[in-house]
């Protein structure tokens, strides 16, 4: 459904396929061919009923982490409220001047990608044989934004705390933004010679403009998805962070241990995704899902109004922690981190370059499709080993938090439901693709997620 970037520091997206060179698989273009036009009829989330409540759905969850968590109150597990709260008094719900920021912001970020200097990279093969070309620098445009901050909140013309009193405001125009996006995108798909996205033609409009119609939408060579994908929303994440740090040191005349180390954390992940951006080419999000509301609202909205939930909480009710305990943290981040980034490297290592001796001595299963599949080393341990690793980063994320209320933790719960979704989706579509092949793998590598567990 919604997501964090996780193969390069990217989407949950990959599965243990690490085939020695990037398959071909459904991703943008603009030529016309047989996946163009024809219908497809397999629902995922339930179908319309499920799209509908996840389009409501979305929204309500953002709103309701700050109605229900903020600096008057916050949900404890032992005192459920009886009804749904009012928003924080110090915090609107619209302002214009939140919509101008948040649309200037969108606005620097197209300008910064357009005018800096980037590499150029080919994606996958599209089903008609053709492969699109992608500028991609999201780091460039990441050192920008954090000088242009710096310079900023030293010299005092940029006041960063501002994103805390203006959160609410600034989610209503991100919620509008990434509607009127979606509309535009759907509405658009229906042109000459656009090639749709195999699981977004169904026919049922609700379906198709929440799933996603068209697989590659540009804009004079401006590839909107991949652009989304790690630029405004990651970005803008981190930049909300480091404001409710600017708030708290404003407020108390330093910077806690708790929110240091969330702001570390999650800034070591967005640096993470930056540094690895070409990862993103090979992601199902890129080769395979149309864009439409549920990747445009995930990007813009959800992941940094979401995700940020751990600082702002730090900043309105965080209690000091001991030392032993952020010695543990730190603990839980750097195993996480290291098994993510390990699982993830050896992968795109053994796709890429299966010669190289760091990945030569691996064992695989040859499969009939002419792919192989890692069965040793980080592979040999679990299917998705490199979730794993992701989701003790997200334990990582929260534990700052302390113990005291339930609401910080959303981000665990729900990365935890989110891999294991991933999980049963690229299963179905593994055992599809190599049929028998994928039967033999499974029995080979038997954990899904956690080694022994599950």
């Amino acid at each position: 459904m919604v997501t964090t970037r996780r193969q390069s520091g990217a989407v949950p997206r990959q599965t243990a396929k690490a085939a020695a060179s990037p398959p071909s698989s459904p991703g943008r273009g603009r030529g016309k061919s047989k996946s163009s036009s024809a219908k497809t009829t397999h629902y995922e989330f339930m179908g319309p009923p499920g799209a509908l409540a996840i389009i409501l759905g979305l929204p309500a969850v953002c709103y309701g982490l700050v109605f229900f968590c903020n600096e008057e109150a916050c949900l404890r597990l032992d005192s459920l409220p009886t009804e749904f709260p009012d928003p924080p008094k110090n915090m609107p719900l619209f302002s214009v001047d939140a919509c101008l920021v948040f649309l200037g912001w969108m606005a620097f970020c197209v300008a910064a990608h357009a005018a800096l200097p980037g590499v150029i990279k080919q994606g996958t093969v599209l089903p008609d044989g053709s492969r699109l070309t992608y500028k991609l620098n999201g780091l460039a445009v990441l050192a920008l934004t954090l000088a242009i901050a710096g310079v900023g909140v030293h010299t005092e013309t940029l006041d960063l705390s501002w994103v805390h009193l203006n959160f609410l405001a600034l989610l209503t125009a991100g919620v509008a933004f990434a509607f009127a996006l979606s509309f535009a995108l759907f509405f658009c798909s229906f042109g000459k010679k656009k090639m749709l996205a195999k699981g977004g033609n169904t026919g049922n409009h609700l379906y198709d403009f929440f799933i996603g119609r068209e697989l590659n939408p540009r804009v004079k060579g401006f590839d909107l998805k991949v652009f989304c994908e790690l630029t405004p929303g990651l970005i803008g994440w981190l930049l909300l962070d480091l404001g409710f740090a600017h708030a708290q040191f404003k407020r108390t005349g330093s910077i806690s241990p708790a929110m240091a180390l969330v702001c570390l954390f999650q800034g070591v992940y967005v640096l993470d995704a930056l540094w690895f951006e070409p990862a993103i080419l090979t992601t199902m999000d890129v080769t395979t899902d149309g864009f439409g509301f549920m990747l445009a609202f995930g990007d813009l909205v959800w992941v940094p109004f979401t995700y940020s939930l751990q600082a702002r909480y730090i900043l309105e009710r965080g209690e000091s922690l001991q030392t032993p305990t952020l010695l543990m943290i730190v603990a839980v981040k750097l195993l996480g981190y290291a098994i993510f980034r390990g699982s993830n490297g050896q992968k795109n290592l053994f796709r890429t370059d299966p010669e190289d001796k760091r990945v030569a001595h691996l064992k695989y299963l040859p499969t009939r499709r002419g792919t192989r599949l890692l069965i040793d080393g980080w592979w040999g341990i679990a299917r998705h080993v490199n979730y794993l690793g992701d989701w003790l980063m997200a334990w990582a994320w929260c534990l700052p938090c302390g113990f005291n209320h339930v609401v910080p933790y959303f981000y665990v719960v729900y990365f935890g439901v989110l891999l294991f979704h991933r999980d049963l989706r690229d299963g179905e579509q593994c055992e599809l693709k190599y049929g028998e092949d994928w039967k033999k793998y499974c029995a080979i590598v038997k954990y899904r997620l956690i080694p022994y567990v599950y």
